[in-house]
This record gives structure tokens, C-alpha cells and sequence, in this order.
């Protein structure tokens, strides 16, 4: 008998700050199979960090920690120059924070997740990818590690000797080289939901995605990503979880 197709569905989530709320995390939660939460760099606080592992466990999804730039104002989004030690500093100290709330609350740390602007740098800059790996291998050698399929981000993550996803997106357009469209590029979003279905379908079932210049790159798809900010959020991930199973495909999270 054939094993059944799984792939992961994540979203970020606990990215309210202070009096500020945005996000539907407690409604995206049963239609996911893991979370990353904000760490306070680039969104989220020690009460929402506390308050939205708590929530996590409750509906028994794998908890990441989501480390970005020190940048709310930017959300994490805007490229800065940092160097591999502050890097692997600010990994650490974001990983470490979340991770003990896990623990407080009786959870364990399933997997790291980059946010934003750190992603996307460590997906081409082998020093800042190695420098991230480095950190989570140092602060929990059994985490995983989430970075865009086939980057550098994954490469450095085997090479330290951590287990890794390759995650795909659901709502973003591709580059030739396998890298996503800008945000401050035209198109960079798939604003219709059927065209970002068949994506994903695409994705998961054959390997493969379109680029904007309408070729075919080859890439693996362990994990989708679902942006919990977005105004649409929640229709959208019960459009792809129920796209997926009809597909036959088994929603879970990556087991370590």
C-alpha cells in the first residue's frame, strides 16, 4: 500500500504587540498543523508570546519560534546590515525566550522559523544562514529547521546537523532562481485564491512551480505557509486545508 501524502501547514501567529491586535490566531488554529510565533523583534510581547503558546497547545499544534530583524515599525520586512554574529545573537536570544515559555507552560519546541526580511537574507547569504543554523543547533539541537526549499537556509541547516522543512508558499510568486518575488515588486502576491490553490496543489503533488516568466522550476514542498496578518487569513487556509484533503493529502506536522 502506497503511504500517504503528508505536508505540513504552518502560520504565524502571536504578532499583536502592547494595545495593538492584529491576526484571527485563535480561529487559524484548527485548521493548521504548526504555528511560529512572533518573539518579540519584529512583532509580539512577552504577554502575547505567553498568552498565544498557551493557545497553541490547546489545540495541540507543533510551536515554533519565529525570530526576526529588530524592526517593528518595519514588521521585520525591511533589509538590515548585520553582520553573522549579531545573527546568531539575536537567534538565540529570540529562540531561547520562546522556547522558555514553551517549557513553562508544560510544551516542547518543535521548529525555527525565520520571519520576514532574516528569511529571505539567509535564503542567498550562506554567513547569515550558517550563523542561524549555528544558533539553533546551540540552543536546541532537535528543533527543526523551516527555510525556503532549497536555499541556502536548508543547506546550512543539514550541513550543522538539524533536521530541516522545506517550506513553499501559498500566496507568493517565484523567481527562475527558486527565490520569492520581492514584496516591493509588482506581482510579488497571488491575490486570487483558486490560483493560489492550484499552486499549492502543484507544489505538493508534483514537485514543481511556475515562475513569473511562466517556467517550471523543481522544488520540495514539506511545509506550506499561511500568512496569519492578512485581512483574508482565515477563509484562506480553510481553502487550502480542505483543497489539500480532498486532494488525499494527510495534514501534519514534520515529526523529529
Amino acid at each position: 500500500m502506497t503511504p500517504a501524502l503528508t505536508v505540513d501547514l504552518n502560520c504565524d501567529i502571536g504578532e499583536s504587540f502592547g494595545s495593538y491586535n492584529l491576526g484571527n490566531d485563535a480561529a487559524i488554529l484548527p485548521y493548521v498543523s504548526s504555528v511560529n510565533i512572533a518573539c518579540g523583534f519584529h512583532a509580539g510581547d512577552p504577554s502575547v508570546m505567553n498568552r498565544t503558546v498557551k493557545l497553541a497547545l490547546m489545540h495541540k499544534v507543533a510551536i515554533g519560534a519565529h525570530p526576526g530583524l529588530p524592526d517593528l515599525v518595519g514588521f521585520g520586512r525591511r533589509d538590515i546590515a548585520v553582520s553573522p554574529e549579531e545573527v546568531f545573537d539575536m537567534v538565540v536570544y529570540q529562540v531561547g525566550a520562546l522556547e522558555a515559555f514553551v517549557r513553562a507552560n508544560g510544551g516542547r519546541l518543535h521548529h525555527v522559523k525565520p520571519h520576514g526580511a532574516l528569511y529571505n537574507m539567509a535564503a542567498v547569504q550562506e554567513n547569515l544562514a550558517e550563523a542561524i543554523a549555528e544558533a539553533i543547533y546551540k540552543v536546541n539541537p532537535e528543533a527543526v529547521l523551516y527555510g525556503l526549499a532549497g536555499s541556502a537556509l536548508i543547506k546550512a541547516g543539514l550541513k550543522t546537523g538539524l533536521v530541516t522543512a522545506n517550506e513553499v508558499f501559498a500566496d507568493r510568486t517565484y523567481q527562475p532562481d527558486g527565490t520569492l518575488t520581492s514584496r516591493r515588486l509588482p506581482n510579488a502576491l497571488i491575490t486570487n485564491h483558486q490560483e493560489a490553490v492550484k499552486q499549492v496543489i502543484k507544489m505538493v503533488k508534483e514537485l514543481k512551480v511556475t515562475t513569473l516568466d511562466g517556467k517550471e522550476i523543481a522544488l520540495k514542498a514539506d511545509t506550506i505557509c499561511i500568512h496569519g496578518d492578512e485581512s483574508n487569513a482565515l477563509e484562506f487556509v480553510a481553502l487550502i486545508k480542505n483543497a489539500l484533503e480532498r486532494e488525499g493529502v494527510v495534514i501534519q506536522a514534520k515529526p523529529v
